[in-house]
């Protein structure tokens, strides 16, 4: 069973095309907003949207950073806890049908001083969409596992009758 990354595999330097992407659907877009109750209409109202200089309704920048985090989670945190984003920037917008991809580079590894079986990593994480544009770029700290520490659910036998 694959356990996902550890502490010890990240390296200073590597960088990570994280291999899953993602197409922003209108539902997405719709039920974020209202989830997160933010009442802007630019991610809803497609005739306000029209008014704007962007045309057509943005997608919920809270669901750019959620999704953009989300395809990552494979390669970078599986064994891990966010600690925060830092200098979280949209240089893009994101429209309903774009397809979103991500890319990481390991800006830090260390030992973490308070915790003996995990270390504080940090990345800056891009998403862009299906043009190359970047959309999304953040700096993320996450406090990962130790090989020796990693836990995994043992998944059940099948039982037959």
């Amino acid at each position: 069973m694959d356990l996902g990354r550890a502490f010890e595999d990240f390296r200073v330097g590597d960088v990570i095309r994280h291999a899953t992407g993602r197409t922003v659907l209108d539902a997405d877009n719709v039920w974020f907003t209202l989830l997160t109750v933010n009442p802007n209409p630019i991610h809803f109202d497609r005739h306000y949207a029209a008014s704007t200089e962007w045309k057509r309704p943005l997608v919920d920048s809270t669901f750019t950073l959620a999704l953009v985090t989300g395809l990552t989670v494979g390669d970078l945190s599986r064994n891990a806890v966010n600690l925060g984003w830092d200098e979280v920037r949209l240089p893009a917008p994101v429209y309903e049908g774009d397809t979103i991809y991500a890319q990481s580079e390991i800006l830090e590894a260390r030992e973490s001083r308070s915790r003996p079986e995990q270390g504080i990593v940090r990345v800056r994480t891009e998403g862009f969409n299906q043009d190359g544009t970047v959309v999304i770029s953040f700096i993320r700290a996450l406090l990962v596992s130790k090989r020796a520490h990693l836990r995994g659910a043992e998944i059940p036998r099948i039982r037959r009758p």
